[in-house]
């Protein structure tokens, strides 16, 4: 009889988990790397990831997300630090846990292409309840309004900028370890920054969340109705309200023709600082330096992200498995960014993954 109800039970449940697209994690990383060691310490990878049920369309997950679940996270930042860059541009950090002893770790955080400390307040506080460390959300310039003394703004970030806050996090924190955490655009700043520094970095491990790969080319993956609204917020968010910054840029009249992500991103190159596209994507892409990625990165996508297409991971999946210090972690269902899961009280898969792996190298 018991064998019976169990069999029933199991038969249930695979019903269940074939309906909302349940299934183990695909695993992409070099068999003999560093990663080999790793991976069967993280309990989440060897057991499927079962997205909340009625946010098993990847549109109503993202709706979700973006609309619904942000404004449910209450959370008070203990400060927002505006920082003078050296060419005088301000961008800020939000800080959560400036109380922890001095030698807590840190996770410096690098928030989404819109990222406001309002919109981040999921993965900060689920980062902070999950390590018990500090988070440090760095801010790019133009963000939660900013103010914007130099004409200068990049979608994916700048590295330069990134290094002045790291070095404020440590001036304030020298006893602290540094960890790296990207969110959906925030990961080209922050593979492009550790491409860049190489074994220089502080950072001891990072996780990034959703990217794009390939910047010159993902925004042509994003699903047209996500283009499109995605496309106005940046003119609402750091063009519009910087018109008067603006008014001598020559290319604004076609960024301003821009219908989409693909044709804002390859017109407002002299808006980050560059005369001409090629070296704004020479300096900004971290596919050019990839390969010099030296610290532990584990990277997570979902098969039905309608904003960084799987499809853009295609062709990097040899180079992957030939990184001894790089994984990459696939799921078929999880949206963008969202990674939701439970009935009633949802809660993201995807920031716990965060914390058990990051705390892998907290010793």
């Amino acid at each position: 009889m018991n064998s019976v109800m169990h069999k029933g039970r199991q038969a249930l449940l695979n019903f269940v988990d074939h309906a909302i697209g349940a299934e183990l994690p695909q695993l992409y990383y070099h068999p003999e790397g560093q990663m080999k060691h790793v991976l069967p310490k993280l309990k989440q990878l060897h057991e499927k990831y079962r997205p909340t049920p009625w946010l098993s369309n990847t549109h109503a997950h993202l709706l979700y997300f973006d609309v619904i679940k942000k404004r449910q996270v209450k959370l008070k930042y203990d400060a927002i630090e505006q920082l003078t860059m050296a060419d005088g541009g301000i961008t800020a950090i939000a800080w959560l846990g400036l109380d922890l002893p001095a030698d807590v770790p840190t996770v410096v955080l690098m928030h989404t292409i819109t990222g406001t400390p309002e919109s981040m307040r999921e993965v900060v506080r689920d980062l902070h309840l999950y390590t018990g460390w500090r988070i440090a959300l760095c801010l790019r310039r133009g963000h939660a309004n900013l103010p914007m003394p130099v004409a200068k703004i990049n979608l994916f970030g700048s590295t330069d900028d990134l290094r002045e806050q790291i070095a404020c996090i440590q001036q304030k924190f020298p006893a602290s370890r540094l960890y790296g955490v990207g969110s959906s655009a925030g990961t080209g700043l922050l593979v492009r920054y550790l491409g860049e520094e190489g074994e220089a970095t502080p950072l001891k491990a990072a996780f990034a969340l959703c990217p794009g790969y390939d910047t010159e080319l993902g925004f042509k993956n994003v699903h047209p109705f996500y283009s499109k609204m995605m496309t106005k917020k940046l003119f609402q968010k750091f063009v519009e309200p910087y018109s008067a910054t603006w008014s001598s840029t020559p290319s604004l009249i076609e960024v301003l023709k821009s219908k989409d992500l693909a044709q804002f991103e390859r017109a407002y190159f002299q808006m980050a600082g560059f005369a001409d596209y090629e070296s704004y994507a020479k300096s900004t892409n971290p596919i050019y330096v990839f390969e010099n990625l030296k610290i532990p990165l584990m990277i997570l996508n979902a098969e039905d992200d309608p904003v960084c297409h799987i499809q853009n991971f295609e062709p990097y999946k040899e180079l992957i498995r030939s990184l001894p210090n790089v994984v990459v972690v696939t799921t078929k269902k999880g949206s963008h960014c969202g990674y939701y899961e439970g009935l009633v009280d949802t809660h993201s898969w995807a920031t716990k993954l965060m914390a058990d792996f990051l705390k892998l190298y907290a010793n």
